[in-house]
């Protein structure tokens, strides 16, 4: 993955005459990181593609709001997030879950994409992360997947790195015990 420099970028992206030079930049040096994202969260390839093309749509139309005050990755890494979840209410309303309910339901995209080619371990360590709140099953995929930094977590969901950390814990706990119940 080539590092890309956000500063030399910025400017590109500020600049009228190198905007679409720059975003186009953007999206090479992103699309994966994010798609990946948001597969985690949605778990089908086709959905996931879908989001990730709202995502840099969205990102497009409000570049110009882009302040700079989070890192552009952060900024990404939000939006996606908050498609991804907007994208999981919508099919949880649709299917008439509660948001409380966890989200097995997912688990029938899962069994069902046929780009999911995890064995049998992979498969019921993914049942056991859709039993975790929304937040919580967030929070553990940035971390045991993404080895993402608790402070960078902070930054993308605004949640301080205290919480995080418990959220991550509990997330392993109710894991574990999934895991053991079911083997």
């Amino acid at each position: 993955m080539e590092m890309i420099n956000e500063e030399t970028l910025l400017e590109a992206l500020r600049d009228p005459r190198t905007v679409r030079e720059g975003f186009a930049s953007l999206v090479a040096a992103y699309s994966e990181r994010l798609y990946w994202q948001i597969r985690k969260m949605v778990l089908s390839h086709d959905d996931a593609d879908d989001i990730l093309q709202d995502v840099f749509v969205k990102a497009w139309l409000n570049l110009e709001n882009f302040r700079g005050d989070a890192k552009l990755t952060t900024w990404l890494y939000r939006i996606a997030i908050n498609e991804s979840i907007t994208f999981l209410n919508k099919k949880r309303s649709q299917n008439n879950i509660s948001i409380d309910e966890d989200d097995s339901f997912l688990i029938n995209v899962l069994e069902s994409d046929e780009y999911f080619d995890g064995d049998e371990a992979a498969l019921q360590l993914q049942k056991a992360i859709l039993t975790l709140p929304e937040k919580q099953r967030l929070v553990f995929q940035m971390k045991y997947f993404d080895e993402m930094k608790y402070d960078e977590m902070s930054e993308i969901l605004g949640t301080s790195v205290g919480a995080l950390k418990a959220s991550y814990h509990h997330a392993v706990k109710k894991i574990e015990k999934f895991l053991d119940e079911n083997n």
